[in-house]
């Protein structure tokens, strides 16, 4: 059933019916029954019934059915077909019927259409590509190999970005990527870590808009670009959803629902997940130290494994409520709650000439719980159908962290006579953050094939960490507090942002051109018992304690489409060019100057001093698109001042039993230009099999020094990746995805390839409403991060392992859900940005 057809009819059914009854003096009769599914007997809801006249040879009058399936239509006395319609059934029809009286139809059972579901379904699954001006859309489909994983997986597995061993997300091989849920900033992205997009799942996700060259309604934030993660929310009327079910090894049980009911007049849906799960982590590092004088450690070894045993819950309910047919207001709420507790236990062993002489157990135990909360109020009105609206939202969200570590090392051998023992420390941080959105955007089409778009965001976010450390007393074995080392670190980020754009179809070309103008506050106090002076003398350069700097930025953005196809028949063909101007804020984690005490011997230590790095970016992109094959293409330039580089440097300092403390810290380099180039594939050659894969390769070039020491150099790198999809016998379907980072260099590290290899399998039961999936993610359990550190004072060799070899079981179950609304509300309940595109 096309809804163009119903949407036309529905349409006739309003107008026409007074004007033909004024021309039939005929007796009104009353025509009614009940439409119901056949096999479950339920009653189907929007069903359309349509009286259709030969004589008149149009639709004279109609209707739809009630919550119960009924109907009553009335019409003049004739002879008609009578129509009744629903989407993804058959169409049922009564042909020539006389009606001269008052009549009951009965109950009308309708069979579903499984050609046409079948066909759905098979559009539904594919992983396609939209080009608009500002961004590359993937609809994620039915990615078996994500069945039973998070959000961070998926993500995985779309084109230009990869997730590292970490978790850390990067796009086109930078980290400094913008995530928007849903087009905002939210507390599911974890108020700018990335740590709660792995405890969403994956199944949430509808789309994911890669957005490399943002226009001006986007957040300047990110100078890779953005990724909006749009989440699922069903448009079918009446009660359905989904249920979600998942178990796995290492151990990972999953339980989700994804619920919506929906009326004319509201929507209201609700998510709700329970997840547990072991995440074991392990490394290993190697380190050599070229300045030991005779008798002392030149060489220490750590290997670590680390148990992660993490429950999470997350829900979510919301309602649209529709104030008219072209004004809603939706309001949601968001809450995610999580325990984490971790051991780990590394074994360090010391050298001296080659020789093992001592060798230490460290634990490290940790307690983690914390939950965000988050509330979002969105409305929009249209002022009619042309694309005329206003567009509001509010949001708050609040979030607290509460974290208690232990730490414990003991000797297992040592070559000191009177070894000094180790202290007992404690630790207990306590981290709240809060934020506020506030959003308007107004839309103005000017004429056919033009647009201005003006608005106003304004983004407030503040954390407060409160850092306690406790210490052995080794004389008395109590603890006391280290009020050096104890402080409160309160951090606060604002930004107000004003935009304009104006869009415009001439011909074949297509243009985009805006400009932003925000104003980023960055506040910080640092509430310590250390003086300035000492942490000038801990970090070798002055550090501001209380600082509140203000900057103004411009920021115009240019995208721009030129259409190569000749005419609507032939292959689609684009170029696409964009230039925005970005910025990178530091967040508060890189500025806190306080040391991390997981290890002794290898800390990470946060600069106040960081500045936010401003970055100029080119993308010249091509686009062809045949009946089986999309080929895109893409090539880009990025230069960047004050950008962020983590650099590792020997602080001259020792542990108690005298081994050089190495740390790693945030600095403002001076420059950094990337250039790169992407080419993406996707080949569905028969109904059954579908390939997918792309290539990425870019380049670094750096340039600058920090403490004297000349950080210049280029890092050359590229990842590829390729995905197929294979229709077995029994209607078994067989995914398999493969990537390969290749292997990188910088100005102290050499970083080795790195490869991956996912297997899935799943299949459709219970007539297809029910999905079960058996996936195997890192196969070989070769994600691993490899790399080697070169300095003046030493040189080090380090693995990383973040998650190992993983594999699941899931059971998808879904009802109701292949009833599809008629006459959809365009453009409601997703809160995402409008896409911006032209008729013609």
């Amino acid at each position: 059933m096309n809804k163009c057809i119903i949407t036309a009819t529905l349409a006739v059914l309003i107008i026409f019916p007074s004007f033909s009854q004024s021309k039939n003096s005929n007796k009104e009769i009353t025509i009614k029954g009940k439409v119901i599914d056949s096999e479950t007997n339920a009653p189907l809801e929007y069903a359309s019934v349509s009286i259709f006249s030969k004589t008149e040879n149009k639709i004279v009058n109609g209707g739809i059915t009630d919550i119960n399936g009924n109907f009553s239509v009335s019409v003049n006395q004739g002879i008609y077909n009578v129509l009744i319609e629903y989407i993804s059934y058959k169409t049922i029809t009564f042909t020539d019927k006389t009606l001269n009286k008052n009549e009951n139809l009965g109950t009308i059972s309708m069979d579903l259409d499984l050609a046409t579901l079948d066909a759905v379904q098979i559009i539904a699954e594919k992983t396609t590509v939209e080009i608009k001006l500002d961004k590359k859309v993937y609809n994620i489909g039915k990615d078996l190999t994500t069945a039973g994983g998070t959000v961070s997986d998926a993500l995985n597995n779309v084109p230009s970005v990869a997730v590292d061993v970490e978790g850390a997300i990067s796009l086109r091989g930078n980290e400094n990527v913008k995530i928007l849920i849903n087009g905002k900033p939210s507390a599911m992205a974890g108020f700018g870590d990335t740590n709660v997009l792995s405890q969403l799942p994956a199944e949430a996700i509808e789309r994911v808009e890669v957005i490399t060259s943002p226009s001006a309604r986007y957040d300047a934030e990110g100078t890779a670009g953005i990724l909006n993660i749009i989440l699922r929310q069903q448009e079918t009327l009446g009660f359905n959803g989904s249920i979600n079910a998942t178990v796995g090894n290492p151990d990972n049980i999953g339980l989700s629902t994804n619920l919506n009911y929906r009326t004319e007049k509201f929507n209201l849906f609700s998510n709700l997940g329970f997840r547990y799960y072991n995440s074991p982590r392990n490394s290993f590092s190697d380190t050599d130290y070229f300045n030991a004088e005779a008798d002392e450690i030149d060489r220490v070894r750590e290997d670590e494994d680390t148990e992660r045993l993490n429950r999470n819950y997350n829900g979510s309910l919301g309602m649209e409520y529709f104030l008219s047919e072209k004004t809603s207001l939706t309001g949601t709420v968001f809450y995610n709650y999580g325990e984490d507790r971790d051991t780990g236990i590394n074994i360090s062993d010391r050298f001296i000439d080659g020789n093992l002489v001592e060798q230490t157990q460290r634990v490290e135990k940790e307690n983690e719980d914390g939950g965000n909360l988050q509330f979002a109020l969105n409305y929009i009105t249209k002022f009619n159908d042309d694309g005329h609206q206003l567009t509001a939202d509010f949001q708050i969200e609040t979030g607290n962290d509460e974290q208690f570590t232990f730490y414990n090392e003991d000797y297992i051998t040592t070559y000191q006579t009177d070894a000094e023992p180790f202290q007992i420390e404690n630790i207990t941080q306590n981290e709240s953050d809060n934020e506020s959105l506030v959003q308007v955007d107004y839309v103005l089409p000017i004429g056919e094939n033009a647009r201005f778009e003006a608005g106003y965001r304004g983004n407030f976010e503040n954390s407060v960490t409160d850092y306690l450390l406790e210490q052995e007393d080794l004389s008395t074995g109590s603890l006391f507090v280290n009020d050096t080392l104890s402080n409160i670190f309160d951090y606060t980020e604002n930004v107000n942002a004003i935009y304009s754009q104006y869009g415009t179809k001439i011909n074949k070309f297509s243009f985009l051109l805006g400009l932003r103008l925000e104003n980023t506050q960055l506040k910080g106090d640092i509430d310590s018992r250390l003086s300035a002076e000492d942490l000038e003398a801990s970090y070798g350069f002055p550090i501001e304690t209380n600082f509140n700097n203000n900057y103004l930025g411009l920021f115009p953005t240019v995208n721009v489409i030129y259409d190569l196809s000749e005419n609507e028949d032939d292959a689609e063909e684009s170029l696409t060019f964009g230039y925005n101007r970005r910025i990178n804020r530091p967040r508060g984690w890189y500025i806190n100057p306080f040391p991390s005490r997981s290890s002794r011997t290898n800390i990470w230590q946060g600069n106040p001093n960081l500045r936010p790095a401003f970055a100029s970016a080119f993308d010249i992109g091509y686009l062809k698109r045949w009946d089986e094959l999309t080929l895109t293409s893409s090539v880009y330039y990025q230069h960047e001042t004050n950008s962020f580089e983590r650099i590792q440097e020997n602080t001259g300092q020792q542990t108690s039993d005298g081994i050089d403390i190495i740390r790693t810290i945030p600095v403002n380099l001076s420059t950094n230009k990337r250039t790169g180039a992407e080419l993406g594939v996707l080949y569905n050659p028969v109904k059954w099999m579908r390939l997918n894969s792309s290539f990425n390769f870019f380049q670094f070039e750096t340039d600058g020094e920090f403490n004297d020491v000349d950080y210049s150099a280029k890092n050359t790198s590229w990842f590829t990746r390729f995905s197929s999809k294979v229709t077995l016998p029994a209607k078994v379907d067989w995914q398999t995805n493969a990537f390969y980072r290749g292997p990188s260099q910088d100005a102290q590290s050499d970083n080795e390839g790195v490869f991956t290899l996912d297997l899935a399998f799943s299949k459709e039961l219970f007539s297809n409403n029910a999905t079960v999936s058996l996936n195997v993610r890192d196969l070989l359990n070769s994600r691993k991060r490899k790399a080697t550190t070169f300095t003046d004072t030493y040189e080090s060799y380090s693995e990383m392992q973040w998650r190992q070899r993983q594999i699941n079981l899931s059971l998808r179950y879904r009802f109701n859900q292949q009833h599809k609304k008629q006459n959809q509300r365009e453009g409601h309940g997703n809160g995402g940005e409008d896409d911006f595109e032209f008729e013609g």
